[in-house]
């Protein structure tokens, strides 16, 4: 029997009365210093809240090491923990759900952003290609990261664990893994970034190892039913490649299928998440209906969609439940144009990354409309 994009779902210990949810969307508008979360923030997630909906943040650092873009926030710090306490408020008072994605951005970082001006770090220490930014936003060529050591390792995912302990202090309903898009555990996970030769490098089962690793001392600092991981499939973000992604990214799906958790959440590579016609390549691989049935458990599927083919994915259970970017970044009551199938408000990109609340919390709802028509 097939499923309606405005059917209840129930992902792990998340009770949604709708399938429409805001994907993680990196704005980099926390205030400085200290990468704190703030008013302007909670106005921005409070608009987009609705009642039983799903929100994840955006990427949010795990640590100072994790930091690889100005303005993006964290969950480390008493204040910023105090800061997100504003968001999720803010979400709960509209009747919504909010999970925080945590991140380590690994090389895709440079060393103005780092600790004591370190160099970022990788798994190998192998540079992207191309140009990053600085801690002032300039353009900077990609440094060549250090590669972590192994007694390095346990570090990592204990920051990662405290994080999670800090999200539930924060008051979120969860935490997502962030294991896409060409950041740390993608850079382990794809061959193209990992060279390493120890329990962590080389075969499929070990360039997973760290993933699974943090999502297992994340699941118990809190609970399984309430951690989701999202991965990018065939993705190349950043410079990542893999030599055989279908069986690398299956056994991913299955190892993460065995743990109870809330739900996978998967970019499909059919998208191009930098074009504004949301077109898709029909000749790349579809990773909802191949990790599906590996995963075993409720699938939140991103890339491109719009109303007709988000419909079409929940209704063929492909997915159980559509993650928007850019146009909720536009539309703060994006679930309800949805049902109405009701006109939809142009995003401004310019706008996306930085600034104040141009951009952010002025785009108009349809009650807003109504309200400046009568």
């Amino acid at each position: 029997m097939s499923a309606s994009l405005f059917a209840p779902v129930l992902m792990g210990a998340l009770d949604l009365k709708h399938r429409v949810v805001m994907a993680p969307l990196t704005r980099l508008r926390s205030s400085q210093p200290g990468d704190v979360p703030n008013a302007l923030n909670a106005a921005y997630y409070g608009q987009r809240a609705s009642e039983g909906g799903l929100l994840i943040t955006e990427a949010t650092d795990i640590s100072a090491q994790a930091h690889g873009y100005p303005g993006a926030p964290g969950i480390y710090s008493p204040e910023q923990i105090a800061g997100w306490r504003l968001v999720t408020d803010a979400v709960h008072a509209k009747g919504g759900k909010i999970v925080v994605q945590l991140w380590h951005t690994g090389r895709v970082s440079h060393s103005s952003m780092q600790p004591g001006g370190a160099l970022p770090v990788a798994p190998s220490a192998i540079a992207a290609a191309g140009n990053h930014m600085d801690a002032n936003g300039g353009t900077v060529p990609f440094e060549t990261p250090r590669a972590l050591r192994e007694d390095e390792i346990p570090g990592i995912i204990e920051q990662f664990r405290q994080a999670a302990l800090n999200a539930r202090e924060a008051g979120f309903d969860g935490v997502e893994v962030h294991g896409a898009n060409g950041y740390l555990f993608d850079q382990f996970l794809q061959d193209g970034t990992n060279h390493r030769m120890d329990a962590y490098g080389g075969s499929i089962e070990n360039r997973a190892r760290l993933l699974l690793e943090v999502v297992d001392a994340v699941a118990a600092a809190w609970s399984a039913d309430r951690v989701g991981v999202r991965l990018s499939p065939w993705g190349r973000a950043n410079g990542t490649s893999d030599s055989n992604p279908a069986e690398h990214f299956a056994y991913a799906a299955t190892e993460l299928g065995k743990r109870g958790l809330a739900y996978l959440h998967v970019i499909e590579p059919r998208a191009d998440q930098h074009s504004d016609t949301n077109a898709l390549n029909p000749n790349a691989p579809d990773a909802a209906s191949r990790f599906r049935s590996l995963f075993g458990g409720k699938l939140i599927v991103a890339g491109g969609f719009v109303r007709e083919t988000a419909e079409k994915v929940v209704a063929r259970g492909d997915a159980d439940a559509v993650a928007f970017g850019r146009l909720f970044i536009a539309n703060p009551d994006l679930p309800e144009r949805l049902r109405l199938n009701a006109s939809l408000n142009r995003y401004d990109r310019p706008s996306f990354y930085g600034g104040t609340e141009r951009g952010y919390t002025d785009y108009p709802t349809l009650a807003d409309k109504d309200a400046a028509a009568a």
